[in-house]
């Protein structure tokens, strides 16, 4: 159970659904981080109030789902944590350009997307994998501009329904495509999405534009992932953590290795890690809920820890506007008068 130090929850959204500070991604898990080192940081994530666990059914080819599953039916922790899964990419695209050749079967046309038929197909196989019968946050993968949205919330309506999903959640949406899932939900009287995951740190500020705010004026809680744009910003340093962190140094772009080096100076001044700086920045954000973390150790946990603990001050948050500008703020102002 949490204990004295755990950070405080917050809601998702316009829901009463509390988590934490921090989302534990398992992108890794099964693929680059064994099923025992898994294990033990799920253990302490959960233990440090960490209750968000985000998977996917296509990572690792649905091999991480399964671990969580076994996870889950070991541990006794499944009443715990915010269990979020996705849908959208077949299981078999994960990890190989081959679909067949990775999962050993014809992947058919409607085993992709967000039909009514590949959502409900898709949900029964997850809640088979992840070993429970329920799913707290179920998310759109990605937009299907083939499926309408009176298609895809049938299909939600029903799982909900049957008891198999508790909430629903959108991922690499547009803004307006939020509004437009919002809307749609509202005029069936559905809860629809109440939470949006995409990228966003100090080197994606994109979503800044249009999403950010679409997902405040709708009530969704903001769920950022890559908040360490990719590692980059991990690896600012060129040479701290190692030879992957010097590998990504060295094949970024010239204006990217003169922003990471400015970065690098201004975490020294700080006298803290440049992936401890990256996190504090998006987790500071009022409109993020819980930014995603993908740890692959327990010394990565510990780091992500370290970084919802920083108060960066104004005058650092103004040098880091300068080195990474975004795109001026809110649309239509961030362009146009």
């Amino acid at each position: 159970m949490p204990n004295e130090t755990t950070p405080p929850y917050r809601r998702l959204g316009r829901t009463a659904l509390k988590v934490g500070p921090l989302a534990v991604g398992t992108v890794n898990f099964g693929w680059l981080t064994d099923e025992q080192d898994s294990f033990a940081i799920l253990d302490a994530a959960i233990e440090r109030g960490l209750n968000l666990i985000d998977t996917s059914d296509n990572y690792n080819a649905g091999v991480t789902e399964s671990l969580l599953g076994r996870y889950f039916s070991g541990s006794g922790k499944r009443e715990e944590v915010v269990l979020a899964t996705k849908c959208f990419s077949p299981p078999a695209e994960f990890g190989s350009k081959d679909p067949v050749k990775a999962s050993g079967s014809w992947v058919g046309p409607n085993q992709r997307g967000l039909s009514a038929k590949h959502i409900i197909e898709a949900c029964n196989a997850s809640l088979k994998r992840l070993n429970t019968e329920y799913i707290d946050l179920y998310q759109m993968h990605h937009v299907d501009r083939t499926a309408p949205f009176e298609e895809v919330w049938q299909a939600y309506e029903t799982l909900v329904a049957q008891g198999k999903v508790i909430y629903v959640g959108t991922s690499n949406f547009a803004g307006w495509q939020i509004a437009k899932a919002c809307e749609s939900a509202r005029s069936r009287h559905f809860l629809g999405p109440v939470s949006e995951q995409s990228v966003y740190s100090l080197l994606n500020r994109t979503v800044e534009l249009e999403v950010i705010p679409a997902c405040r004026d709708y009530g969704l809680g903001f769920i950022p992932y890559s908040p360490l744009g990719g590692g980059l910003l991990a690896a600012a340093s060129g040479a701290e953590d190692g030879k992957r962190s010097k590998g990504l140094f060295s094949v970024a772009s010239e204006k990217k290795r003169q922003q990471l080096q400015q970065y690098a100076e201004i975490c020294k001044d700080l006298g803290e890690h440049p992936a401890d700086v990256a996190i504090a920045w998006v987790a500071s954000n009022p409109d993020v809920t819980s930014p995603i973390i993908g740890p692959r150790t327990m010394a990565q946990l510990e780091s992500a820890l370290r970084g919802v603990e920083i108060e960066l001050p104004l005058d650092i948050r103004e040098r880091l506007d300068t080195i990474f500008p975004g795109p001026g703020g809110e649309a239509p102002e961030a362009y146009a008068w």
